[in-house]
């Protein structure tokens, strides 16, 4: 009954524009006319990520709820993690409309947002009012007219840390004009050194993420690895959005920004595997899960935990209580104790 709802949901949301339909199924979460099944654990799921205890690793990716207006019920979704943003120091409108679009035979989405938010400060407040069941944390960005960028990350950890678990240095979003510039081995130690240096200014230092772009070479990776596992950076988020449209159709191909979804999963899962090999840091998959198939090969890939965002565009909330639980049988399957043990168990296969 649950699932049936569900597909009459989504069939209505998308006879609709992809922005709107989007705002008006976080309007309903937050409403509670969405049914949730609760934290979805066991023995198997549980893990620990950069000293974080999460109840499952299957986590939100940040771009879902930008503003955090829908965190407790997103906590009660089944995921084992949330992170919201990102979030910028002042509000910021992003692109013109459209900018969002689905590309439904390849399932998958196009957006160039340009990093939209309500800005850090009523962020941080929504955060500090909202208890959530599962640890969250905040993707960090900055305004796109900022004369030190850098400063900006830093500010928006500052205000809104005292309220996350963790935080992601977002430096790999297509959208917002020279952001990838910022993984260049120089300019990315640069703004380690000073959004730690906030950090380690709070009441409670953070695990500080760096999400990175899947449209790099093997010698800017190994720049990445180095300078991250240098520069005090806790764990590494692979993958963000694809320039790339190789294999994808439709009347929205062509269209400007980064895609996600399903055509993302082999490129993004090849990055996560290189990675592997290249540090010890812990890695977050993302990029085209939408099954626990998918999810349990970026773990295998070297994957400590991983987030989705785009298949929920298409199969509806229920999907991650699938993935969760389908990852537990897998994991039994495969006679692995807990799914720390599988990490990196099948990395070759994707080199």
């Amino acid at each position: 009954m649950r699932q049936a709802v569900e597909r009459l949901g989504l069939a209505a949301l998308h006879r609709i524009d992809p922005e709107r339909a989007h705002g008006l199924a976080l309007r309903a979460l937050g409403a509670g006319l969405v049914p949730l099944p609760g934290v979805v654990t066991g023995p198997r799921l549980r893990t620990r990520l950069a000293g974080i205890d999460l109840p499952n690793p299957v986590g939100l990716a940040a771009g879902f709820d930008k503003n955090a207006s829908a965190l407790a019920p997103l906590s009660r979704a089944g995921f084992g993690f949330l992170e919201v943003g990102a979030a910028t120091p002042r509000p910021q409108e992003g692109n013109a409309r459209p900018r969002l679009f689905r590309l439904t035979g390849d399932r998958a989405v196009i957006n160039r947002f340009g990093f939209n938010n309500i800005g850090v400060e009523e962020i941080a407040r929504r955060l500090s009012a909202t208890p959530t069941k599962v640890p969250r944390g905040l993707n960090l960005g900055t305004n796109k007219d900022a004369p030190d960028r850098a400063a900006g990350f830093a500010e928006v950890l500052r205000r809104a840390g005292p309220y996350v678990d963790f935080a992601t240095i977002n430096v790999s979003s297509p959208n917002t004009e020279k952001l990838r510039d910022l993984q260049g081995a120089d300019a990315l130690a640069a703004l380690f050194e000073t959004v730690l240096a906030a950090n380690a200014m709070l009441d409670r230092p953070l695990p500080v993420f760096v999400k990175i772009a899947p449209d790099l070479d093997d010698a800017a990776l190994a720049d990445i690895a180095r300078v991250a596992g240098a520069g005090g950076i806790a764990a590494i988020v692979a993958t963000n959005t694809t320039l790339s449209r190789e294999g994808i159709g439709g009347p929205h191909a062509a269209e400007a920004g980064g895609l996600s979804g399903a055509p993302l999963f082999a490129p993004s899962t090849r990055i996560l595997a290189k990675l592997s090999g290249l540090t010890d840091l812990p890695l977050i998959g993302v990029g085209g899960i939408a099954s626990a198939e998918d999810a349990y090969a970026k773990i295998r890939a070297g994957a400590s935990a991983v987030q989705l965002y785009s298949a929920l565009v298409y199969e509806g909330l229920s999907l991650v209580e699938r993935i969760a639980r389908g990852l537990d049988a897998l994991l039994e399957r495969d006679g692995f104790a807990n799914v720390s043990e599988a990490v990196g168990t099948d990395r070759d296969r994707w080199l």
